[in-house]
């Protein structure tokens, strides 16, 4: 199609097959252009197995999404950006704030765009919420976020790897949408962390925020999953369900649909409008969150964990 930017995908695993490839798909914006896995491809997309080879061989491609692991990720984003490609992150960002703020500075310094994406934030309903509480007074709020690790990363070890954020993975992503809607921001006082005995980082969390503002993240919820954020405000409650995509307002439902697919179209779209631009979208907000609890976090042993 006419008029789309060449884009390479770089780690074709879970996240990127279910997500990413079938929102570049369908994008008006984007054509996906090559791929970069130890093993993963996409038919009919060219395949590199290392992507100082595809930037090299590839000088046509302007951008590059990295949907890899942070720990990894700071060194691929580097190559990128010194190449002169636009980088887009998958989130969290990376494993560290300072490597995040480093990528920030060489972006800017190449003239170049980068994203920080959170795609909870593109739910259905996260605007139409932070447009209600914009005036409001917030008394309570509280986000439960509960959800079965084997289902969403099944065999996915290096979730429990240090820099692989444990239950964080997915309660970063409440913590975005917080960060996105409260009309005044918010910051860490007490957090319980509780480590598998056999793993480096934590399967559940429970913290206590200013404002209070609590979180409950379980990495062990089997059946029906949770992703809940209750606001109470001096006008009346307010809720976020299904990971943001739906809307309640006095108990009642206000907005939204029961899908979270999509957040990424969403994502690649919005990365258009910042390349087209020239400009880059860098918030590090949830990040900062994590990296306090871990800081603060009160360890708790719990029972080993096997997928």
């Amino acid at each position: 199609m006419a008029g789309r930017q060449t884009l390479a995908l770089v780690g074709i695993g879970k996240i990127a097959v279910d997500q990413h490839v079938p929102a570049l798909a369908a994008s008006p914006d984007w054509q996906l252009a090559a791929t970069v896995s130890r093993a993963g491809t996409v038919e009919g997309v060219q395949a590199f197995t290392s992507l100082d080879t595809m930037l090299a061989e590839r000088p046509d491609i302007t951008t590059v999404s990295l949907a890899i692991p942070p720990v990894p990720r700071f060194a691929y984003a580097q190559a990128a950006l010194r190449a002169g490609r636009h980088v887009m992150l998958e989130k969290p960002p990376g494993a560290t704030l300072a490597e995040i703020h480093a990528l920030q500075a060489l972006a800017a310094e190449q003239g170049v765009t980068l994203y920080t994406t959170w795609h909870s934030r593109m739910a259905h309903a996260v605007a139409p919420a932070k447009a209600w509480l914009a005036d409001k007074t917030i008394t309570r709020a509280q986000i439960i976020w509960r959800e079965d690790v084997r289902k969403w990363h099944p065999g996915q070890d290096w979730v429990f790897e240090p820099g692989g954020m444990g239950v964080f993975d997915p309660g970063i992503n409440a913590l975005s949408i917080l960060t996105e809607i409260l009309p005044a921001p918010v910051h860490l006082q007490s957090a319980e962390l509780e480590f598998p005995a056999n793993r480096h980082t934590p399967i559940a969390a429970r913290l206590r925020f200013s404002g209070h503002v609590t979180a409950d993240f379980d990495w062990r919820q089997t059946g029906p999953q949770t992703w809940d954020i209750e606001i109470d405000t001096t006008a009346g409650p307010m809720a976020l369900r299904m990971g943001g995509n739906v809307l309640e307002i006095d108990g009642a439902p206000a907005r939204g649909e029961n899908t979270i697919m999509d957040e990424y179209p969403a994502l690649y779209a919005r990365m258009a409008e910042l390349v087209a631009a020239s400009q880059s979208e860098v918030d590090l907000a949830p990040m900062v969150h994590v990296a306090d609890a871990m800081t603060l976090g009160k360890r708790i042993v719990t029972d080993d964990f096997h997928f």
